[in-house]
């Protein structure tokens, strides 16, 4: 069975979290076919390796694409839709993979509100076409289920990579001294956007004497939004934005507790990963969270700033509290693993041959 894995502007998406879901998906993937399952991966959809190579060969009757048994997309653009006309043509299973919703895409970049209710219409179209659209949450099937979108729909787990997080805590001394971290460190992880809670997390920051560091990349150019301007050119002063880091294991090491006060997720790669690495998370209580994970187990969930305040306060005060939390999130996350996730892709795969 030849998948391909397909994510047009791969590059561009290296730091962002639909490129770690296409990584995962990849690696757990190689991992099935490494316990004996019959699966081989390809990422390019084009004869040849890369589109001019492919349109080369079409151009000389050889074909635009690469043989392969079922299509699986990851992204929204003209390479996807490319992919799933060919599919749709030659009788190729297509599966869609909803990393983007018009609800997800508000609050991230100048003008993305704007744009939201146009790009819904469109996601509505573009998902029907599949023969099966995966969806990391049941909370966002059941937002496709809204739009309407007429395809079959299935929640599936992206999972979290252990592997990418191993050892962080050897990276502690160094990334500290690095960004000028002390004591107590609460962090987030990820691209700075006010969808992910951006203006809260600094406001939070100035009822809290603990420093805030945000690890991720940030714009303030003019595809930024003002809120991201202005926040990171005069943050708290308890607050630091790093900017992009390239080594994920040494932010979760330099971090103390994990602060995600996002809006909106499909699911929260991110939160999984601070979880994996035994991270007290303090995250806001929205339904795809609730999905997931348990308040006072897990995490601790919270439904504005006074309770942000509160449970991080808390946390300051209760190591105790942090570390059973922590034990507890790490179980959690095993619950994820890409050993697993692997296992339900060849099945879906499988299940749309026969």
């Amino acid at each position: 069975m030849r998948v391909l894995d397909y994510l047009e502007l791969e590059s561009r998406l290296a730091r962002a979290g639909i490129g770690t879901a296409h990584d995962q998906q990849v690696e757990a993937l190689g991992r099935a076919a490494g316990a004996g399952a019959d699966v081989e991966v390809i990422e390019r959809p084009w004869s040849g390796g890369s589109l001019p190579r492919g349109l080369a060969d079409g151009v000389r009757g050889r074909g635009l694409f690469r043989e392969y048994d079922v299509a699986h997309c990851n992204l929204i653009g003209p390479g996807s839709v490319a992919v799933a006309r060919h599919a749709k043509r030659n009788g190729i299973p297509l599966v869609l993979h909803c990393h983007v919703t018009s609800e997800d895409f508000r609050e991230s970049f100048r003008g993305s509100n704007a744009v939201a209710p146009a790009l819904r219409r469109y996601l509505r179209w573009f998902y029907s076409r599949a023969d099966l659209v995966l969806t990391p949450s049941e909370y966002t099937k059941r937002q496709l289920d809204a739009y309407p979108v007429s395809a079959p729909i299935r929640a599936m787990s992206n999972g979290v990579d252990h592997d990418s997080v191993a050892g962080h805590a050897d990276y502690r001394a160094e990334y500290r001294d690095r960004y000028d971290l002390e004591g107590t460190v609460v962090f987030a992880v990820g691209n700075v956007f006010e969808r992910k809670g951006l203006t809260d997390f600094c406001e939070v920051a100035k009822a809290v004497d603990l420093e805030f560091a945000w690890f991720g990349t940030y714009d303030t150019g003019p595809q930024a939004s003002t809120t991201v301007r202005q926040w990171v050119k005069q943050p708290p002063g308890n607050v630091t934005f790093t900017g992009w880091v390239e080594d994920k294991s040494g932010m979760f090491g330099a971090g103390d507790v994990f602060f995600f006060p996002t809006k909106e997720e499909n699911q929260g790669i991110v939160v999984l990963e601070a979880m994996a690495c035994g991270k007290a998370v303090v995250l806001r209580d929205i339904p795809v969270f609730r999905e997931y994970f348990t308040d006072g187990e897990d995490c601790l969930l919270c439904s504005g700033r006074e309770e942000f305040v509160a449970a991080l306060d808390r946390l300051d005060d209760d190591p105790e509290l942090r570390e059973r939390l922590g034990e507890n999130a790490r179980e959690t996350a095993a619950q994820h693993s890409l050993d697993r996730v692997g296992e339900e892709l060849v099945s879906t795969y499988r299940d749309l041959l026969a």
